[in-house]
């Protein structure tokens, strides 16, 4: 898996893998997708070990996307397993619900674990796997596929809820905070 990662795949770079570096050796990336990005980004900014986060768009076939929205993490695997990252994500949303998120309708909304390497790979289908032992009853849509060439979303959509959102309450993003995330503000 992590062969097909690492190198170019047409001449189209939203096709391309996410070839961009962590900020630090010894930090990883992580990508996904759980519907609309900001309660979702601002749920891991909280994190012990999570070092940046960035709102963007990925997983599509045009350069410069405005689509599926995904939140990249930066992260220390010694302080932060993946494994952490990937519960997070299963409680931020509905894996259940293709394309959708609650009021929000779209392909761009849909659920998605995009990798970096091959252990990543394992954990996401491993916690997939367990998830859906969780929900018997309904069917998981979670797409599973190698990240994509990332696009940064606009600085006003990047850390929207600390901020203070649509209504000016900024939340707090603190390492530990449980605070109730209002993903509009």
């Amino acid at each position: 898996m992590a062969e097909e990662i690492n190198k170019r795949t047409s001449d189209n770079p939203a096709l391309d893998p996410d070839l961009d570096a962590p900020d630090q050796p010894g930090l990883e990336f992580a990508q996904l997708g759980a519907g609309c990005f900001w309660g979702v980004e601002l749920a891991f900014l909280r994190i012990e070990g999570v070092t940046k986060t960035e709102v963007g768009y990925s997983q599509g076939h045009v350069p410069d996307p405005d689509y599926k929205l995904v939140v990249r993490i930066q992260f220390n695997p010694s302080v932060c397993p993946y494994t952490k990252l990937l519960s997070v994500f299963w409680s931020r949303h509905d894996p259940t619900t293709l394309n959708r998120q609650g009021g929000d309708v779209g392909t761009q909304y849909r659920s998605g674990i995009y990798y970096y390497n091959d252990t990543q790979a394992r954990l996401a289908v491993e916690s997939k796997e367990a998830k859906q032992s969780e929900v018997k009853d309904k069917q998981i849509v979670t797409e599973i596929l190698p990240a994509k060439r990332f696009y940064r979303a606009e600085e006003d959509h990047q850390q929207y809820l600390e901020k203070g959102g649509l209504f000016g309450m900024k939340q707090s993003a603190d390492k530990g905070c449980n605070h109730p995330i209002r993903c509009y503000g």
